[in-house]
């Protein structure tokens, strides 16, 4: 069922998950963040990711797909995920993504070095984009003809493409160092492995790496142990 679909109407209870951690060890200045996302990881995981990365103090709102018939009218644009801050509603995950990560200096030091990581962070998500095409589709037939597609042809092409990369820089996606991208990929490996309902970087070993390198960075590893259990 799309994450849009209509639902029988009920009152919005949205899960508040309340998480207080220091920013850089200054809680006076810390500010508040609210992340409204559906009770799944997909694109809200990397939003997740990249605050937790930074220590930063946010609440976390998940919404149940029945409740969001109701509660569409009042995003903007009308989608998820959305980033609250002092009364503003920023939608568009990318986007936010590229503004924490200049608050927890996970972005470049330049314009280039920006381009670089923005160009593997949007190949990762046209990557996403072509597993989700196959795994929404309705049609069986279309489904089957997509399946081969994707599994053949797409797949082996991202992937060995990034698995290079990821070789190149020493198990990271960009700049021989951890980066946004870095979090981007791996926060949405969950979401990806429940699509195809397989190890999307098995046998890459170079992936395997950035995967690790991501997920033993001490506050990730917390955020991971801490974080709602759910199917995706």
């Amino acid at each position: 069922m799309s994450f849009e679909q209509a639902s029988p109407e009920k009152e919005v209870e949205i899960k508040r998950i309340p998480k207080t951690i220091d920013i850089f060890n200054v809680p006076e200045m810390a500010p508040a963040y609210k992340v409204t996302y559906f009770n799944i990881t997909a694109l809200g995981e990397p939003i997740r990711f990249l605050l937790s990365y930074g220590k930063i103090e946010f609440e976390d709102c998940r919404v149940e797909i029945e409740q969001w018939p109701q509660l569409k009218p009042s995003m903007p644009f009308g989608q998820l995920p959305v980033l609250e801050h002092n009364g503003k509603k920023i939608p568009q995950s990318l986007a936010i993504c590229r503004y924490l990560a200049k608050q927890v200096k996970l972005a470049g030091n330049d314009d280039w070095e920006n381009l670089e990581i923005d160009s593997i962070a949007e190949a990762v998500n046209d990557l996403r984009q072509n597993i989700g095409k196959y795994h929404y589709e309705s049609d069986e037939k279309v489904k089957e003809r997509e399946r081969a597609i994707l599994f053949n042809e797409k797949l082996p092409f991202f992937l060995e493409k990034l698995e290079d990369v990821a070789k190149q820089n020493n198990g990271h996606l960009a700049l021989g160092r951890l980066t946004w991208a870095d979090l981007y990929f791996v926060s949405l490996l969950d979401y990806m492995n429940f699509m195809l309902k397989k190890d999307l970087i098995e046998n890459r070993p170079n992936l395997i790496s950035v995967k690790n390198n991501v997920t033993n960075v001490p506050s990730i590893k917390e955020w991971l142990e801490k974080r709602p259990k759910t199917n995706l």
